[in-house]
């Protein structure tokens, strides 16, 4: 059985995806660099911006070289700005492997509807493609607008636990529940245009 091939260049109505890449280093330093934004992310151990930009995207860069998927740069359309990262992550939770969504946009484009966009994007993927039964988020508790977020895209709280130090609400959804809200999606779509 081949290893499954994880797609970038994935599109919405406004966002296209594409591989980290070293080049985008220098760029998301600026992420690091707002305090509000890295509130509720891991400080690596690390205190340059530049270094934790570093870390970070290689993380990534590593996930795809060993087919475990990664968060990919999102571009917006119209003006070819990189305004966030979104991806497929191998995770483990307690015990346990999953995949998750997960997604950091910058501040300056919060507000506009981006994380649930990309990581709708990124759910459909994991779905279409049979890559689980059910797709995680991981999110501090204090993480109000990410837990917003998650019940936009339908997936439900289900548990608080310990994840890397960190006391976090695994929210899930399960492929039945994204069918069925894809599928209200579609008529409710149907109906506004008659």
């Amino acid at each position: 059985m081949t290893a499954y091939i994880y797609p970038e260049n994935l599109q919405t109505i406004r966002l296209i995806t594409r591989k980290l890449i070293g080049e985008d280093i220098v760029k998301w330093a600026d992420f690091f660099k707002d305090k509000e934004a890295v509130e509720f992310f891991p400080n690596l151990g690390l205190s340059s911006y530049d270094d934790r930009s570093k870390y970070w995207i290689n993380k990534q860069i590593n996930r795809y070289a060993e087919n475990r998927f990664g968060l990919q740069a999102l571009i917006e359309k119209k003006t070819n700005n990189f305004i966030g990262q979104c991806g497929l992550l191998k995770q483990e939770v307690d015990g346990k492997k999953e995949i998750e969504v997960g997604y950091h946009i910058f501040k300056k484009n919060w507000g506009q509807g981006f994380a649930p966009e990309s990581a709708s994007l990124f759910i459909d993927l994991a779905f279409k493609n049979n890559l689980a039964d059910s797709v995680i988020s991981i999110i501090d508790v204090g993480n109000i607008k990410s837990q917003r977020v998650a019940d936009k895209n339908g997936l439900e709280r289900e548990k608080k636990t310990k994840w890397e130090d960190f006391d976090v609400y695994i929210y899930r959804i399960d492929k039945q529940r994204w069918k069925s809200n894809r599928n209200k999606i579609i008529k409710h779509k149907s109906l506004m245009h008659k």
